[in-house]
């Protein structure tokens, strides 16, 4: 009796910090992919396509060969995967982007608007009901990324960025896209197989980087002057990125968006320590009043997330009660006439 207990004991332990752990690698490797995105773009690289490039390269080769050697078709059709593969590759363009125009801390902290375009799209699109709690948690997180432009707007060309403005601009769009993938990515890893999505993003991804950097970045990559920090950056990018791709469908299979949104916030404590400590900027006032509205709306939002239920969901709920009933009361009729029969 006593070693069952302290079995479950111990699983009731590993359930509750095994997501914890699995959500802070996640964190760590978002916090990566902002340090050496900034650092490439420090170097001079103004090649944001160029660096997902062997993210998507890396997620298609092993996560496709997992397909090819499974022999295992498509559960979801090919163009659904393909917008899904878009709307990533746009994403990461502009957030990559962004540390060209503005700093480390202020891409991180302006990241969370990701939440705001998903509680959006699905409150518009799935209709997903959300709590009055929920949307006062989202209110305070823009409040206090409003003081981050606000801080921006201030800010010099030195610790700012040279357009902090337009780089928090390409951070908000960016972080559409990403919601529409998040979104997407979600759903799939929920009702399909996680290694599908993950090898399918790193497909299209890769098919749409290799359209565009021609386009987009020829001149770019003829300018950038070659040195092993800048290649060992580029690695640590493709490192981290493909860490962070391959651990978020279990997190999200796992735990949903909950502890997905709560270990995401320590990656912006690691990047305001990246940059006072690495960079040696200065850290404005503003930007700890911000981080600290950010911290407190994410708080309230996830503490009072109960797995938001959809509209279709409760309709379909429904059907499928009617029918049961209606099968049930099939069979009791046709229990009835084969009684009568017999007797």
């Amino acid at each position: 009796m006593d070693n069952s207990n302290w079995w479950r004991n111990y699983e009731g332990i590993l359930k509750t910090f095994y997501p914890l752990f699995l959500g802070q690698v996640v964190s760590f490797g978002m916090a990566l992919m902002s340090f050496t995105s900034s650092l490439v773009a420090n170097l001079g690289a103004n090649t944001p396509l160029s660096l997902s490039f062997f993210s998507y390269t890396a997620l298609a080769l092993v996560y496709g060969g997992i397909m090819i050697y499974r022999r295992q078709k498509l559960q979801v059709p090919w163009y659904w995967y393909a917008l899904l593969g878009l709307a990533d590759v746009q994403g990461n363009f502009l957030v990559n982007k962004a540390y060209q125009y503005s700093s480390i801390t202020s891409v991180t902290i302006l990241d969370c608007w990701t939440i705001a375009w998903v509680i959006i799209l699905t409150w518009l699109f799935l209709g997903t009901r959300y709590s009055p709690w929920q949307f006062f948690g989202a209110a305070v997180c823009l409040a206090g990324l409003g003081l981050v432009l606000l801080s921006d707007a201030k800010a010099s060309g030195g610790s700012g960025g040279s357009k902090p403005l337009l780089g928090d601009v390409f951070v908000i769009i960016g972080t559409f896209f990403f919601s529409m993938s998040n979104v997407g990515e979600e759903f799939c890893v929920k009702k399909k197989d996680r290694i599908e999505v993950v090898s399918m993003i790193g497909l299209f991804g890769l098919l749409v980087t290799i359209i565009e950097i021609p386009i987009m970045e020829r001149k770019s990559l003829e300018s950038v002057k070659w040195s092993p920090e800048l290649i060992l950056a580029f690695c640590g990018y493709a490192v981290a990125s493909f860490m962070f791709y391959t651990f978020v469908p279990f997190l999200l299979k796992m735990s949903g968006s909950t502890l997905f949104n709560l270990s995401l916030l320590t990656s912006d404590v690691w990047a305001v320590v990246i940059r006072t400590f690495f960079y040696k900027q200065k850290v404005e006032w503003l930007y700890f009043v911000a981080f600290a509205l950010v911290v407190t709306g994410l708080i309230i939002y996830s503490k009072t997330e109960k797995d938001p239920v959809s509209a279709p969901a409760i309709e379909e709920a429904n059907a499928d009660d009617q029918r049961y009933q209606l099968l049930n009361e099939d069979e009791e009729q046709a229990d009835h006439r084969h009684d009568a029969t017999v007797s």
